[in-house]
C-alpha cells in the first residue's frame, strides 16, 4: 500500500487504517500477520484501484 501512495497504518480504534489524500482505508488483520493475496485484492478494490493502475503507479 505505501509503494501506491498511501500512508500509515495507523491505529484508532478496532482496526488499522492507511491514508492518502481524503481516502482512508480500513485493514482488518485481526491476526496482525501478513496478509493474504484475497485480502490485499478486497482492500485494493475498497481503495478503487485497479489491477492496471496498481502496475502503473508502481512502475511509475
Amino acid at each position: 500500500m505505501r509503494e501506491l501512495g498511501f500512508e500509515g497504518p495507523y491505529q484508532e480504534g478496532k482496526h488499522p487504517y492507511m491514508v492518502e489524500g481524503n481516502l482512508t482505508v480500513t485493514i482488518p488483520n485481526p491476526h496482525r500477520k501478513e496478509i493474504g493475496v484475497d485480502l490485499l485484492r478486497r482492500i485494493l478494490k475498497q481503495a478503487g484501484i485497479s489491477r492496471q493502475e496498481r502496475i502503473r503507479r508502481r512502475h511509475g
